[in-house]
């Protein structure tokens, strides 16, 4: 709450300080500090000023300066904080009160890595630009203090070129964090700097973590930290996230800086030479009566950003002085100082301020001595292996090697532990089989839960290896090669280079590979490629290929087969891309600007802690999702619709005698016509429908279907094959083979079957999160109902050709 919801009489401690410049320092210098008690002694006539007790004096205040005061309510038995001196001033430890913090920097920073040691969170953390799409909350707790700390999108800048600089730049400017922690990649402090140039210029308090200081110092490298401290006004903490060096200092910075103790800390003003700083004070004289601006934003921020000609900062100082006149008088006062830059530095004003920005850095850079080592060269070993992964005639053969040998390991090795799961859930449903008596509950949990959930849970093994590879191509930067790669590809397909690392994400989920999209500068590129990211297999569509691959096709072939989905999907993705970019949203695309970042070896800590995390993920959909919908599909194939001879669609439910007669088996041979062109059965058909929801339902879907029949005449059900003395040495393949062999089901109709899987509608989760991130049900419904078509379209071309 805020200080301006009190009533008379009421009391309660200073959370936090909102506001900037003069507003904010002549508050604090009143005493209204974070922790300190404050107390509601009297409202004028009108309301307005209100008239409270603190540090032992009165003041008052309006109740819009108040309502820029955030504060908990103080009751009988909260505890009184504790008061010490700091430097002659007294200031409050409050060692309960939560600090807001938040985390930004550069991509590939390390920002991540911070937010997962200090936290003891598991955010995904990647060797390449766009993997935090979104801003991610944890708390640490540090000497009594409690950090809420906000992990946000990684970004080179504050402007308005891309949707994370955006993003962070609201999120700063709604959520006022006590402190910001910039991280910077020590290996280019030049260039990390110009983003603490702009948060010094919004006039935030921040503390800078100096990361891979260690690699900085194996180099070389040396700074007079000090004195680079003094120059900036930032406290500035060598770390070290992978081993956690400097974490504590750093945390100890933030705790100082938040509760005003750091003799470190002051704002300092960038000086930008005389031209622009007369267009700035010029331009702030029209900015400065507006309360509204000036609580949220400095309003010498507003007026660089309205020199730098930043439309959405211009839009919204418009929007906020409604005034036509001080509207007209602003863009005035900007368009005359524009024009005076121009002429006497004969570049724009924008340029005028990167390059005044780059010029500080460089003075106070050497000021403070840094110089560049030359023992090692971080970049060498990077080069040598660049030089044969990127190589012009290398690097694709290499490219599709590591992609082969991923499905290779996935099936072969996978096939141990997926044997081992495989005879414990065939254990278990003969136990429970020979427990219960035979009835409906015994059927329910032998063929729906155990069936259905247990035909999905053994393929967890081949899910762990594949997001083991993904981790590590993730974690060593080679990803950002891969994008590097097959920029050219991108750029023929009308899309961007950058547009590869969303799609390759999509390997794994298509939903965070929707959200990394964000990273793509043009909203041409990052429609095209939301809309043929559902084209990339998923790592939910892995347990249905497994199945039906692992059925239909000899054990040399698998991989071949599972390689030439995924290369579908990569090949429909390209002419569908094209499509799209020649007659739907046809313009002129951005330049490709990425970060390579050096090669580094991943721990097996993080790619261990990434791979677990997926595997948890894939469990509780077993123990959620996938079991309801186990016993769902169960309960419709197990019960009929009437009695012969009454009306076929009654909803007097009985057992049905087979499954054709079950509720599910009128619906698939009623929707059988849509998909006879594919040689479907309604078996397939219904459980295609099951997976519009999520996609490992499909293989649940036919772990029940094949699980509980008993339509095969002398072969009987999947337990009665189980059960048969010539058949218990049979794989789960082989007894799916048969079962579906009889069904009708060919070698041709399951790969038609595949590809239909492969490319239909993306899964509901999906469907959401491109109507946020586009926010138009317009693309996600577009979407939905294109990849649909052409499921059919090709899965149709397949099964007849």
């Amino acid at each position: 709450m805020t200080l301006s919801e009190l009533t008379t009489g009421q009391t309660a401690v200073i959370k936090k300080v909102n506001g900037h410049g003069g507003f904010r320092k002549r508050i604090i210098e009143m005493g209204f500090i974070q922790g300190q008690q404050v107390e509601v002694l009297l409202a004028a006539p009108l309301q307005d000023p209100v008239k409270y007790r603190i540090m032992g004096y009165e003041v008052s205040l309006r109740r819009a300066e108040a309502d820029m005061i955030e504060v908990d309510k103080l009751n009988a038995s909260t505890p009184h904080p504790n008061k010490e001196e700091v430097g002659g001033r007294t200031a409050t430890a409050t060692p309960h009160q939560g600090i807001s913090v938040a985390l930004i920097g550069n991509p590939n920073c390390g920002k991540t890595s911070l937010f997962n040691f200090a936290s003891g969170a598991h955010a995904r953390v990647g060797n390449y630009s766009g993997v935090t799409v979104d801003a991610t909350v944890a708390t640490a707790h540090f000497e009594g203090h409690t950090l809420n700390m906000t992990d946000l999108p990684g970004t080179y800048s504050l402007s308005c070129y891309s949707p994370e600089e955006l993003y962070v730049r609201k999120y700063l400017a709604s959520q006022m964090p006590d402190v910001i922690i910039n991280v910077i990649d020590s290996s280019n402090l030049e260039r990390n700097l110009y983003l603490t140039t702009q948060l010094l210029d919004m006039d935030l308090r921040v503390v800078c973590a100096l990361n891979m200081y260690d690699e900085f110092e194996l180099r070389g490298d040396t700074v007079d930290i000090p004195t680079l401290e003094r120059l900036l006004g930032v406290p500035m903490v060598p770390t070290s996230f992978r081993t956690g060096r400097g974490v504590p200092e750093l945390l100890r910075a933030v705790v100082e800086v938040a509760t005003d103790r750091n003799a470190v800390s002051h704002h300092i003003h960038i000086a930008y030479g005389h031209e622009i700083e007369d267009g700035i004070k010029h331009i702030q004289h029209y900015l400065r009566p507006n309360a509204a601006l000036h609580a949220r934003y400095s309003t010498r921020y507003l007026a660089l950003k309205l020199l730098e000609g930043d439309t959405e900062m211009a839009s919204l100082v418009h929007q906020a002085l409604e005034d036509e006149a001080a509207i007209k008088a602003v863009r005035d006062a900007v368009d005359t100082a524009s024009r005076r830059i121009q002429e006497e530095q004969e570049v724009d004003a924008e340029t005028a301020i990167m390059d005044a920005k780059y010029g500080f850095i460089h003075g106070a850079l050497a000021e403070a001595g840094f110089r560049a080592g030359t023992k090692t060269d971080t970049y060498r070993t990077t080069h040598i292996i660049d030089n044969i992964l990127s190589n012009r005639y290398l690097g694709f053969p290499i490219f599709f090697l590591v992609l082969f040998l991923m499905f290779e390991t996935t099936f072969v090795l996978g096939q141990y532990p997926m044997d081992w799961i495989e005879a414990a859930v065939a254990w278990l449903g003969q136990w429970v089989g020979s427990t219960l008596d035979e009835g409906p509950l015994r059927s329910m949990l032998v063929d729906g839960v155990i069936g259905g959930v247990g035909s999905v849970i053994v393929f967890l093994p081949q899910i762990l290896i594949l997001y083991c590879f993904i981790s590590f191509m993730e974690d060593s930067g080679y990803m950002a090669r891969a994008a590097f790669i097959m920029d050219r590809l991108m750029h023929g397909m009308g899309l961007h280079g950058k547009s590869f690392i969303p799609l390759i994400m999509g390997f794994g989920c298509n939903v965070p590979a929707v959200m990394a999209t964000r990273t793509i500068e043009s909203r041409r590129s990052r429609l095209i490629t939301m809309m043929i990211l559902p084209f990339m297999s998923c790592s939910a569509r892995l347990p249905i290929y497994i199945m039906i691959v692992g059925t239909f096709f000899a054990a040399q072939w698998r991989s071949t087969v599972l390689l030439s989905l995924y290369a579908i999907g990569i090949l429909v993705a390209v002419v569908v891309s094209n499509v799209f970019s020649r007659l739907v949203l046809r313009s002129d695309d951005t330049p490709f600007v990425m970060e390579l970042p050096p090669y580094r070896w991943p721990t097996a800590k993080a790619i261990g802690r990434h791979t677990w995390e997926k595997g948890k993920e894939y469990l509780r959909k077993m123990g959620g999702i996938i079991l309801v919908a186990s016993i769902i599909v169960w309960a419709l194939s197990y019960f009929g619709p009437a009695r012969p001879g009454s009306n076929a669609w009654s909803m007097e439910a009985h057992v049905a005698q087979n499954m054709e007669q079950s509720w599910l088996g009128r619906f698939g041979q009623t929707i059988s016509p849509v998909f006879s062109p594919q040689g479907f059965n309604w078996k397939l058909d219904v459980s295609i429908l099951a997976g519009v929801g999520a996609k490992e339902i499909v293989a649940s879907t036919m772990g029940v279907l094949y699980s509980g029949d008993d339509s095969f005449g002398d072969l009987g059900s999947l337990d009665d094959v189980e059960a048969d003395a010539d058949s218990s040495q049979m794989s789960r393949f082989e007894q799916l083979h048969q079962m579906m062999a009889a069904d009708g089901v060919t070698p041709q109709t399951a790969y038609a079957y595949l590809i239909f899987v492969l490319l239909y509608f993306p899964c509901l989760a999906t469907i959401v999160a491109i109507k946020n991130e586009t926010s138009s049900w317009r693309w996600a419904i577009t979407a939905a109902v294109y990849t649909t078509v052409v499921a059919w379209v090709v899965s149709a071309i397949v099964a007849n050709i």
